[in-house]
């Protein structure tokens, strides 16, 4: 119980910081993205994760070539799209948001890091 309180009262602090998401760093984002970059890439091919080429904006489990898990099938539906602040409450605890998710990626703990890998996200090619 302790746990789950602790990772709601971490989930409000990432909420609370929704205006400072628009503001990441896409430089800094590239150095976190290399936390993703065993499983995934920003290039349009998977790995052992989906290409998070153009994921900001993309329904939840859409990219045709790859297999998600049942868990985040379940997770997309009724439409849901990856938009900011739905990639800043996956990002904090991606197993606790999706239980049952294939994802083994624990999450990132620092809203600056969420932030910055989500202005990076959003445009790969920005960073140098």
């Amino acid at each position: 119980m302790r746990r789950l309180l602790a990772m709601i009262v971490a989930l409000a602090a990432v909420a609370a910081s929704c205006p400072a998401r628009a503001d990441g760093d896409a430089a800094a984002g590239k150095t976190v993205f290399k936390k993703c970059a065993a499983c995934h890439t920003t290039e349009p091919t998977n790995r052992v994760g989906p290409t998070l080429s153009g994921i900001v904006g993309r329904p939840v489990a859409s990219v045709a070539d790859f297999k998600y898990s049942k868990a985040m099938v379940a997770f997309s539906d009724g439409g849901k799209v990856w938009s900011e602040a739905e990639l800043s409450d996956y990002l904090v605890a991606p197993r606790s948001l999706v239980k049952g998710t294939s994802m083994a990626f624990a999450g990132l703990k620092k809203p600056e890091d969420i932030a910055n890998l989500i202005a990076f996200l959003k445009d790969p090619t920005a960073a140098p």
